[in-house]
Protein backbone atom coordinates (compact mmCIF):
# COMPACT_ATOMS: atom_id res chain seq x y z
CA UNK A 1 0.00 0.00 0.00
CA UNK A 2 1.72 3.22 -0.71
CA UNK A 3 1.69 6.23 1.33
CA UNK A 4 -0.59 9.11 1.39
CA UNK A 5 0.69 12.19 -0.32
CA UNK A 6 0.70 14.92 1.62
CA UNK A 7 1.48 18.73 0.77
CA UNK A 8 3.83 18.76 3.69
CA UNK A 9 6.91 21.71 3.98
CA UNK A 10 9.87 21.16 4.98
CA UNK A 11 10.56 24.05 7.29
CA UNK A 12 13.36 22.93 9.80
CA UNK A 13 15.28 25.81 11.47
CA UNK A 14 18.68 25.54 12.73
CA UNK A 15 18.73 23.95 16.50
CA UNK A 16 20.58 26.64 18.22
CA UNK A 17 21.78 30.39 18.02
CA UNK A 18 24.92 32.13 18.83
CA UNK A 19 24.67 34.86 22.37
CA UNK A 20 27.48 36.36 24.41
CA UNK A 21 28.00 36.04 28.19
CA UNK A 22 30.62 37.10 30.85
CA UNK A 23 32.65 34.62 33.12
CA UNK A 24 33.16 34.47 36.65
CA UNK A 25 36.15 36.69 35.60
CA UNK A 26 34.14 39.04 33.69
CA UNK A 27 35.67 37.87 30.55
CA UNK A 28 33.40 37.87 27.47
CA UNK A 29 32.19 34.28 26.56
CA UNK A 30 30.88 33.22 22.77
CA UNK A 31 28.38 30.27 23.06
CA UNK A 32 25.02 28.48 21.52
CA UNK A 33 21.94 28.63 23.08
CA UNK A 34 19.32 26.23 22.71
CA UNK A 35 16.75 27.70 19.89
CA UNK A 36 13.11 27.91 21.14
CA UNK A 37 10.10 29.07 19.22
CA UNK A 38 6.68 29.06 19.48
CA UNK A 39 4.51 27.23 17.18
CA UNK A 40 0.49 27.28 16.97
CA UNK A 41 -1.06 24.55 14.97
CA UNK A 42 -4.28 24.78 13.33
CA UNK A 43 -6.15 22.20 11.90
CA UNK A 44 -8.96 22.88 9.44
CA UNK A 45 -8.39 26.68 10.70
CA UNK A 46 -9.40 25.66 14.19
CA UNK A 47 -6.59 26.84 16.71
CA UNK A 48 -5.55 23.56 18.73
CA UNK A 49 -2.55 24.66 20.72
CA UNK A 50 0.71 26.77 21.06
CA UNK A 51 3.84 24.55 21.17
CA UNK A 52 7.16 25.53 22.56
CA UNK A 53 9.64 23.83 20.21
CA UNK A 54 13.23 23.96 18.89
CA UNK A 55 12.22 24.03 15.82
CA UNK A 56 14.11 21.42 13.41
CA UNK A 57 11.29 19.24 12.81
CA UNK A 58 8.08 20.91 12.86
CA UNK A 59 6.22 19.08 10.50
CA UNK A 60 7.04 15.82 12.33
CA UNK A 61 5.87 16.96 15.79
CA UNK A 62 2.58 18.68 14.28
CA UNK A 63 1.76 15.09 13.30
CA UNK A 64 2.99 13.13 16.10
CA UNK A 65 0.96 15.57 18.49
CA UNK A 66 -2.58 15.26 16.39
CA UNK A 67 -1.98 11.33 16.53
CA UNK A 68 -0.87 11.21 20.11
CA UNK A 69 -3.98 13.50 20.82
CA UNK A 70 -6.47 11.66 19.00
CA UNK A 71 -7.31 14.76 17.28
CA UNK A 72 -6.29 12.60 13.59
CA UNK A 73 -6.22 9.23 13.56
CA UNK A 74 -6.16 8.16 9.74
CA UNK A 75 -2.87 9.41 7.63
CA UNK A 76 -5.25 9.49 4.73
CA UNK A 77 -7.23 12.41 5.95
CA UNK A 78 -4.66 14.89 6.07
CA UNK A 79 -4.49 16.56 2.24
CA UNK A 80 -1.35 19.57 3.86
CA UNK A 81 0.73 20.45 6.90
CA UNK A 82 2.39 23.44 6.06
CA UNK A 83 4.51 25.43 8.60
CA UNK A 84 5.07 29.38 8.64
CA UNK A 85 7.80 30.91 10.78
CA UNK A 86 6.79 34.07 10.17
CA UNK A 87 3.45 33.65 11.24
CA UNK A 88 4.88 30.80 13.91
CA UNK A 89 1.85 28.85 12.72
CA UNK A 90 1.26 25.00 11.11
CA UNK A 91 -1.66 24.79 9.38
CA UNK A 92 -3.05 21.32 9.05
CA UNK A 93 -5.79 20.62 6.19
CA UNK A 94 -7.91 17.87 6.35
CA UNK A 95 -9.93 16.22 3.52
CA UNK A 96 -13.36 15.89 6.07
CA UNK A 97 -13.35 18.29 8.33
CA UNK A 98 -15.44 17.92 11.48
CA UNK A 99 -16.13 20.68 13.49
CA UNK A 100 -18.78 19.51 16.35
CA UNK A 101 -16.52 16.24 16.65
CA UNK A 102 -13.32 18.07 16.91
CA UNK A 103 -14.95 20.74 19.69
CA UNK A 104 -15.85 17.64 21.69
CA UNK A 105 -12.68 16.19 21.90
CA UNK A 106 -11.29 20.05 22.70
CA UNK A 107 -13.64 20.26 25.86
CA UNK A 108 -12.05 16.85 27.88
CA UNK A 109 -8.28 18.27 28.45
CA UNK A 110 -6.04 17.47 31.11
CA UNK A 111 -2.83 19.45 31.90
CA UNK A 112 -0.03 17.01 32.81
CA UNK A 113 3.57 17.27 33.94
CA UNK A 114 5.20 17.71 30.67
CA UNK A 115 7.44 20.06 30.50
CA UNK A 116 5.91 23.37 29.65
CA UNK A 117 2.58 22.41 30.00
CA UNK A 118 1.27 19.57 28.38
CA UNK A 119 -2.09 18.43 27.47
CA UNK A 120 -4.19 15.51 26.51
CA UNK A 121 -7.48 15.74 24.85
CA UNK A 122 -10.54 13.40 25.00
CA UNK A 123 -10.33 10.21 26.84
CA UNK A 124 -7.06 9.11 26.16
CA UNK A 125 -6.65 7.26 30.13
CA UNK A 126 -10.43 5.13 29.29
CA UNK A 127 -9.07 4.58 25.35
CA UNK A 128 -5.34 3.10 26.76
CA UNK A 129 -7.58 0.51 28.42
CA UNK A 130 -8.03 -1.08 25.26
CA UNK A 131 -4.04 -1.48 24.36
CA UNK A 132 -1.98 -4.70 25.67
CA UNK A 133 0.90 -4.98 24.67
CA UNK A 134 2.67 -8.14 23.79
CA UNK A 135 5.59 -8.79 25.96
CA UNK A 136 9.57 -8.52 23.94
CA UNK A 137 12.00 -9.96 25.48
CA UNK A 138 15.09 -7.44 26.11
CA UNK A 139 18.78 -8.61 26.47
CA UNK A 140 21.17 -6.57 29.26
CA UNK A 141 23.28 -6.21 26.20
CA UNK A 142 21.41 -4.73 24.07
CA UNK A 143 20.69 -2.41 26.40
CA UNK A 144 24.31 -1.39 27.15
CA UNK A 145 24.85 -1.09 22.98
CA UNK A 146 21.82 1.20 22.81
CA UNK A 147 23.45 3.51 25.93
CA UNK A 148 26.83 3.46 24.29
CA UNK A 149 25.33 4.05 20.87
CA UNK A 150 23.33 7.27 22.39
CA UNK A 151 26.54 8.86 23.51
CA UNK A 152 27.22 9.81 19.95
CA UNK A 153 23.78 12.20 19.65
CA UNK A 154 22.34 14.68 22.03
CA UNK A 155 24.43 17.46 19.79
CA UNK A 156 22.16 20.18 21.04
CA UNK A 157 22.11 19.19 24.34
CA UNK A 158 26.67 19.07 24.26
CA UNK A 159 26.54 21.94 22.31
CA UNK A 160 23.81 23.96 24.18
CA UNK A 161 22.23 22.31 26.85
CA UNK A 162 18.72 23.00 28.14
CA UNK A 163 16.97 20.22 25.98
CA UNK A 164 15.96 17.02 25.85
CA UNK A 165 16.39 13.45 23.72
CA UNK A 166 14.75 10.91 22.54
CA UNK A 167 14.95 8.09 20.09
CA UNK A 168 13.07 5.24 18.54
CA UNK A 169 15.23 2.31 18.52
CA UNK A 170 15.38 -1.32 17.06
CA UNK A 171 18.01 -3.44 19.32
CA UNK A 172 21.18 -1.27 19.58
CA UNK A 173 20.51 0.96 16.71
CA UNK A 174 19.39 4.43 16.59
CA UNK A 175 16.64 4.71 14.11
CA UNK A 176 15.59 8.26 14.64
CA UNK A 177 16.60 10.88 17.10
CA UNK A 178 15.27 14.07 18.38
CA UNK A 179 16.10 16.90 20.76
CA UNK A 180 13.36 19.61 21.50
CA UNK A 181 13.10 21.59 24.70
CA UNK A 182 10.05 19.59 25.71
CA UNK A 183 10.68 15.75 25.83
CA UNK A 184 6.64 15.44 24.67
CA UNK A 185 7.80 17.44 21.74
CA UNK A 186 10.59 14.98 21.02
CA UNK A 187 8.35 11.83 21.38
CA UNK A 188 5.51 13.52 19.31
CA UNK A 189 8.21 14.27 16.50
CA UNK A 190 9.05 10.63 16.60
CA UNK A 191 5.65 9.87 16.45
CA UNK A 192 4.75 11.67 13.77
CA UNK A 193 8.15 10.09 11.58
CA UNK A 194 6.69 6.53 12.38
CA UNK A 195 2.93 7.71 11.42
CA UNK A 196 4.43 9.39 8.34
CA UNK A 197 7.26 6.45 7.17
CA UNK A 198 4.77 3.86 8.31
CA UNK A 199 6.64 2.18 11.09
CA UNK A 200 5.40 -0.38 13.67
CA UNK A 201 6.87 -0.14 17.22
CA UNK A 202 6.29 -4.38 17.73
CA UNK A 203 9.86 -4.51 18.02
CA UNK A 204 11.17 -0.93 18.92
CA UNK A 205 12.72 0.72 22.07
CA UNK A 206 11.75 4.45 23.16
CA UNK A 207 14.38 5.74 24.83
CA UNK A 208 14.25 9.66 26.05
CA UNK A 209 16.53 11.38 28.74
CA UNK A 210 13.49 12.88 30.43
CA UNK A 211 11.59 11.58 33.59
CA UNK A 212 8.60 8.68 32.85
CA UNK A 213 5.57 10.20 33.62
CA UNK A 214 2.17 9.25 32.54
CA UNK A 215 1.70 11.57 29.38
CA UNK A 216 5.49 9.79 28.04
CA UNK A 217 4.12 6.41 29.31
CA UNK A 218 0.39 6.61 26.95
CA UNK A 219 2.59 8.15 24.32
CA UNK A 220 5.08 5.41 23.89
CA UNK A 221 1.77 2.65 24.63
CA UNK A 222 -0.19 4.29 21.64
CA UNK A 223 3.10 4.26 19.06
CA UNK A 224 3.45 0.21 20.28
CA UNK A 225 6.07 0.60 21.78
CA UNK A 226 6.73 -2.13 24.07
CA UNK A 227 9.79 -1.00 26.03
CA UNK A 228 10.83 2.29 27.34
CA UNK A 229 14.12 3.02 28.43
CA UNK A 230 15.07 6.89 30.32
CA UNK A 231 18.55 8.47 31.80
CA UNK A 232 16.01 9.55 34.31
CA UNK A 233 13.26 8.69 36.70
CA UNK A 234 10.14 7.29 36.92
CA UNK A 235 6.54 8.99 38.53
CA UNK A 236 4.05 6.83 39.97
CA UNK A 237 1.23 7.28 37.58
CA UNK A 238 3.81 6.69 34.97
CA UNK A 239 4.62 3.26 36.33
CA UNK A 240 1.17 2.30 37.02
CA UNK A 241 0.35 2.85 32.98
CA UNK A 242 3.25 0.97 31.82
CA UNK A 243 1.58 -2.42 34.22
CA UNK A 244 -1.80 -1.57 33.04
CA UNK A 245 -0.58 -1.66 29.06
CA UNK A 246 2.42 -4.47 29.95
CA UNK A 247 5.34 -1.88 28.79
CA UNK A 248 8.87 -2.63 29.96
CA UNK A 249 9.74 0.16 31.82
CA UNK A 250 13.55 0.87 32.73
CA UNK A 251 14.68 3.99 34.37
CA UNK A 252 17.78 5.66 35.87
CA UNK A 253 19.62 3.91 32.35
CA UNK A 254 23.11 5.06 32.27
CA UNK A 255 26.50 3.69 31.77
CA UNK A 256 26.05 -0.30 33.00
CA UNK A 257 22.99 0.59 35.52
CA UNK A 258 19.59 0.78 35.24
CA UNK A 259 16.63 0.04 37.27
CA UNK A 260 13.63 -1.92 35.78
CA UNK A 261 10.40 -0.84 37.40
CA UNK A 262 8.13 -3.11 35.33
CA UNK A 263 8.36 -5.85 32.81
CA UNK A 264 11.54 -7.66 34.72
CA UNK A 265 10.32 -11.14 33.44
CA UNK A 266 11.40 -9.86 30.12
CA UNK A 267 14.92 -8.80 30.70
CA UNK A 268 17.86 -11.48 29.78
CA UNK A 269 20.75 -10.44 32.04
CA UNK A 270 23.46 -11.67 29.88
CA UNK A 271 26.17 -8.90 30.77
CA UNK A 272 25.74 -8.14 33.92
CA UNK A 273 28.78 -5.99 35.78
CA UNK A 274 30.97 -7.21 38.22
CA UNK A 275 29.40 -6.61 41.63
CA UNK A 276 30.44 -4.29 44.07
CA UNK A 277 31.84 -5.21 47.65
Amino acid sequence: MSKPEILMTDAGLASSLPATAYDEYGHRRELSLAAERALTIYLDKQEIVTLMTIGTHPELLTLGYLRNQNLVTNLDSIAAVQVDWEVEAVAVTTTSPNLLQMTEKLSHRTVTTGCGQGTVFGRLQEELEQIQLNPVPVKQSTLYALLANLRHYNEVYKQAGAVHGCALCQGGEILFFCEDVGRHNAVDAIAGYMWLEEIKGHDKIFYTTGRLTSEMVIKAAQMGIPVILSRSGTTQMGLEMARKTGITLISRAKGRHFLVLNGMENLIYDAPPPEKR
